[in-house]
């Protein structure tokens, strides 16, 4: 009987810290970066509402930690640099992580299995010598082209990518596989008549996870856990029906 009492006690206790945790962020403001030229996570649709996978999965995540989403403007490239300093409480933009970036932010659990895809003209292969990539200034896609030493045009947004291609100015372009199947469906882009594989490194494929400002460490948490509430109720697949072809969880 004492150790029934004891186990009824601890698990009272676990549930009274659970809606602890709830009640802590209710009704809280949170500033949320996005990003709003990158489709189909985080853009502007043509009413100019910004929608998409990610900001989507945030707003659910507000929604069960009854939080209120105050989603700002930003660009990937700034996007470490203003969680950390708290300018955001939160970024609506999946990141591989990193030592550099997790010195800096604080990681949500995965919230998406991302990839890199390789796009350019028949024949072209990452590493040619004379051959420039585009990619996203301050993205994963970026910074290995630069380790390797390969010549890069900085774009501020993924739908720029396929500019510097049209241009003749780039040969080739890195991106995230959930981009890239948007530029697969576009007839304008299919004319400049690329192909694309997968890129297979492990600086380039992993679990995508949400930056969190170091200056709310408890935020943490509660973001795990609604997470994990949307993943169970059916929100999370709702949402990925609803921008992507395909399951990326």
């Amino acid at each position: 009987m004492i150790n029934f009492l004891r186990n009824l006690l601890l698990a009272f206790g676990i549930a009274l810290a659970g809606v602890a945790t709830s009640a802590s962020n209710a009704g809280e403001t949170l500033r949320i970066g996005a990003l709003e030229s990158s489709p189909p996570m985080s853009y502007r649709d043509s009413q100019g509402q910004l929608t998409g996978f990610s900001v989507e999965i945030l707003r659910a995540i507000c929604e069960e930690m009854k939080a209120r989403c105050e989603f700002q403007y930003t660009t990937l490239e700034q996007v470490i640099d203003s969680v950390s300093n708290g300018e955001f409480d939160i970024a609506a933009v999946g990141l591989l992580d990193t030592p550099e970036r997790r010195n800096r932010v604080i990681f949500s659990d995965p919230y998406f299995r991302s990839i890199t895809l390789w796009f350019a003209k028949p024949g072209i292969q990452p590493g040619d010598p004379g051959v420039r990539i585009a990619a996203v200034k301050g993205s994963a896609q970026e910074r290995y082209a630069r380790q390797h030493g390969w010549d890069t045009v900085g774009v501020v947004a993924h739908t720029e990518l396929a500019e510097p291609l049209s241009a003749g100015v780039a040969q080739a372009m890195m991106l995230p596989m959930s981009v890239g199947l948007v530029f697969m469906r576009s007839p304008e882009f299919r004319k400049l008549g690329t192909n694309w594989m997968a890129m297979k490194a492990p600086e380039l494929t992993g679990d995508a996870l949400l930056p969190i400002t170091p200056k709310k460490p408890q935020l943490r948490d509660a973001v795990n856990a609604a997470l994990e509430r949307i993943k169970r109720n059916g929100t999370y697949d709702r949402i990925n029906s609803q921008f992507l072809p395909l399951r990326i969880s």
